[in-house]
């Protein structure tokens, strides 16, 4: 069953998303059992379906879970879960291709209870993407008078015997991303290591930037929800600004040491998940139980830093939702360095004209089954969750990336000067 929040979510950004209003955020998470549970495995297969048409899920990061012709030049999809109960955040991915050039109709739909979210995106080539294109596309109008969220969308696309690749949102995997971290660790203050396995036995990778002999620590996390990549390409900005070459950054990585885990989830991200790794557990419900590996091999991690002297002064860990929201911890919880979240926010806010965060403080007593919660009052370092709208432009996300680590590196140098 679909998260009832997604729900109004949805809602909100139909009514309000030209208006003047600012989400609220969803409601409070709640504890769940994060016991490991089995999960449908996709059926990897190019499906030949007739009238010289193919479409494949034989790729990392693919969902594709049936298809059919369902008119001359129709086509629909089927897209179902890794299991249930689950967020709704339908990823879907896959490449089509035709044995001569034409023009189809595609329909994306869901299994009962599911919904439809990522506005679709297209490439020729697998490294840039665009929007399908608006005139051919439309949601499930009878859903949406209801005031329910759509079933199915559908949109017209032009295919021909090379390949073209539909999906979601860009399609990012663990194999991109350690092309990524390989870039970064031949600057000679980066280090990329291992430091554990998925449930699936894939590496877990981390980087490393900055004086190793320093005590004073960041964290960095991002991808435990593999569909999330708008947040991801916001860690990307942050990290590559702290790899910059300016007085700035050298200042900040002669003083401090950076930990970063661009992909926790890989199993997950791989497999096409729509939310969980591989063992079925949304990981950042897990930072209070810790029963999966991903979350128990960052934790021993932390752990073992701190045991050998090291305090870490902030964590942020992104993510990807309907807008552009900012959750901290509650404002009279005091950690290392007290204030520095809010401050980096607003100093943020103040390198990108017209930018107004919308920033949603969790309550008291909210549960540390989170990361950014749990981090906190664990290692006591000034956490939050940083969220990145699906839709929010990419020009954006790279400002606001490079932005917060600016301000963050300032404020951590000289946290009293602000």
């Amino acid at each position: 069953m679909v998260k009832r929040w997604y729900y109004f979510i949805f809602l909100w950004a139909i009514f309000w998303s030209c208006g003047d209003k600012q989400w609220k955020g969803q409601e409070p998470i709640q504890r769940v059992n994060t016991e490991t549970r089995p999960i449908q495995y996709q059926w990897k297969k190019t499906y030949h379906i007739g009238k010289g048409l193919h479409f494949s899920n034989e790729f990392d990061g693919a969902r594709l879970n049936g298809i059919a012709m369902t008119g001359e030049d129709h086509v629909t999809v089927l897209i179902t879960p890794e299991n249930t109960p689950v967020n709704a955040s339908p990823w879907y991915a896959f490449k089509v291709w035709s044995d001569t050039p034409r023009n189809i109709r595609v329909k994306i739909t869901y299994n009962e209870g599911g919904s439809h979210r990522y506005y679709p995106k297209l490439s020729r080539d697998r490294k840039t993407w665009a929007k399908i294109d608006s005139a051919s596309y439309r949601l499930d109008s009878i859903s949406i008078s209801r005031k329910l969220a759509p079933t199915f969308c559908e949109f017209d696309v032009s295919v021909s015997p090379d390949t073209t690749w539909i999906a979601a949102q860009e399609l990012i995997v663990s194999k991109d991303i350690d092309r990524w971290e390989a870039q970064l660790d031949t600057f000679s203050f980066v280090t990329q290591q291992e430091i554990g396995k998925s449930r699936n036995g894939k590496s877990i990778s981390l980087l490393q930037i900055g004086n190793p002999e320093s005590k004073k620590m960041v964290m960095i996390l991002s991808r435990q929800h593999p569909p999330e990549v708008t947040g991801w390409l916001a860690m990307k900005a942050f990290v590559e600004r702290l790899c910059a070459s300016d007085s700035l950054t050298q200042s900040f990585r002669n003083e401090y040491l950076t930990y970063v885990v661009p992909c926790v989830n890989p199993d997950g991200v791989d497999l096409g998940h729509w939310r969980h790794n591989a063992g079925g557990i949304d990981l950042n419900r897990d930072w209070e139980a810790f029963r999966q590996p991903e979350t128990q091999l960052i934790r021993r991690f932390m752990q073992d830093k701190v045991i050998k002297g090291g305090k870490f002064y902030l964590s942020i860990d992104f993510h990807s939702t309907i807008e552009d929201i900012y959750y901290t911890i509650f404002p009279k919880l005091n950690g290392n360095m007290p204030g520095l979240v809010p401050k980096i926010i607003a100093a943020t806010a103040e390198q990108i004209p017209g930018y107004i965060p919308n920033v949603k403080p969790n309550e008291k007593d909210a549960l540390h089954i989170s990361s950014s919660e749990s981090i906190f009052h664990a290692f006591h370092a000034e956490a939050f969750t940083y969220e990145v709208g699906d839709d929010t432009p990419r020009d954006l996300i790279q400002k606001k990336g490079e932005a917060t680590a600016a301000s963050s590196m300032q404020l951590l140098l000289k946290p009293e000067s602000k």
